[in-house]
């Protein structure tokens, strides 16, 4: 598997505090080497699209969907983001 990372989630990236970046990074890299991690905590989100969520911390997540062989990554951010993944 690999990543895509949308515009939207490299802008939103790119603002996030330097320790949520590095969590998140160690977190997408748990997806990608053991998905079934139980410090992802990943959930299936009840969108028609079949988004994923993904836990960084206690307050932030990231959104995902997967296609052939591939992780896209969507949006991340507080819990905010799940209103619109």
């Amino acid at each position: 598997m690999k990543f895509y990372r949308t515009e939207r989630f490299k802008r939103k990236y790119k603002k996030l505090p330097q320790h949520i970046k590095k969590t998140s990074n160690k977190q997408m890299g748990l997806l990608l080497s053991d998905p079934q991690h139980p410090s992802l905590n990943i959930k299936k989100m009840n969108d028609p699209r079949s988004i994923w969520e993904c836990r960084i911390t206690k307050s932030y997540r990231f959104t995902f969907q997967i296609k052939n062989d591939s992780y896209i990554l969507r949006t991340i951010g507080t819990h905010d983001i799940l209103q619109n993944p």
